[in-house]
């Protein structure tokens, strides 16, 4: 399942002249794009601080804190994208994160 193209769909402010999409090649690309994301955001509001650590509660918030995102992911099967929901992306990030700490 981690190997289909997705597409990232968000608004990161309320203005819906923000929304834009990220695509990427697998689920697992997807996921480390949404926490880089986070991380530009906690070095764009922390500019001195050189280490800055965040836990999953921290990542959850930044994302119910988007007025939208959602995620479109390919199913070959049926030839076509599947939607998703936040609660779906927060999910897949914390399963993402735990793989990348074992």
């Amino acid at each position: 399942m981690s190997n289909r193209h997705t597409i990232i769909l968000m608004q990161p402010s309320p203005s819906r002249s923000t929304r834009t999409f990220m695509d990427y090649d697998s689920i697992s690309q997807a996921m480390d794009g949404i926490c880089g994301l986070y991380e530009r955001k906690l070095k764009e509001l922390n500019p001195a601080t050189r280490n800055i650590t965040y836990d999953i509660t921290d990542l959850y918030n930044f994302i119910d804190g988007l007025p939208d995102m959602s995620a479109l992911v390919y199913d070959h099967s049926i030839q076509a994208y599947l939607p998703y929901d936040r609660q779906w992306i927060k999910q897949r990030t914390l399963q993402h994160l735990k793989k990348l700490a074992n």
